[in-house]
């Protein structure tokens, strides 16, 4: 009375043929795999959608995770191309990623430093404030920026932050060279 195809039971009514049967169960599977192309797609088309329109847009990216109380930091950078007359620059950026992990809403203060990893001395580049809601996420957000002349060197940033009567966080450190492609 049963016979199993494609992983599904088939049992056919009493007055009805199994070439029906087997009619049916091919129409669902069109249905689901049109319905799996349209997810897939959709997603593809949101994907696009979020890549930035300038091709010379700067990635970012971020090191490695401090927190205080219960706030979750990590600190970012990227370093975008650029030029002052006929010298190649770089604007290194600072940037902060918050996540409240608790369950109330808080202010965030964050402060961003930036320096020559050979030699260099830590510089303040910017510092801000922000309202993180309860089990979400900010950024990244930019802290500062600084503009030097392109050289082989690699430049770092740390970013620290606290929350509204908590400690100052640890360093979330990240770093680049400073004149890659």
């Amino acid at each position: 009375m049963g016979e199993k195809a494609r992983e599904t039971l088939l049992v056919a009514p009493q007055d009805e043929r199994w070439s029906l049967q087997t009619r049916r169960l091919e129409k669902r599977n069109e249905t689901l795999h049109l319905t799996r192309t349209g997810t897939v797609l959709g997603a593809a088309a949101l994907t696009v959608l979020t890549i930035p329109a300038n091709a010379h847009a700067a990635a970012i990216a971020c090191g490695g995770g401090t927190s205080t109380g219960r706030v979750a930091v990590n600190g970012c950078i990227s370093a975008q191309r650029g030029s002052a007359g006929r010298f190649p620059t770089r604007d290194i950026t600072a940037y902060i990623k918050a996540r409240n992990t608790g369950a109330k809403g808080l202010n965030v203060s964050y402060e961003a430093f930036f320096r020559v990893v050979d030699g260099g001395h830590w510089e303040k580049v910017g510092s801000g404030r922000a309202y993180v809601r309860a089990g979400e996420a900010i950024g990244p957000v930019e802290v500062g920026s600084t503009t030097r002349v392109c050289g082989p060197v690699k430049v770092e940033i740390r970013v620290h932050a606290r929350a509204d009567g908590a400690a100052w966080s640890g360093w979330s450190p990240a770093a680049t060279k400073q004149c890659q492609s």
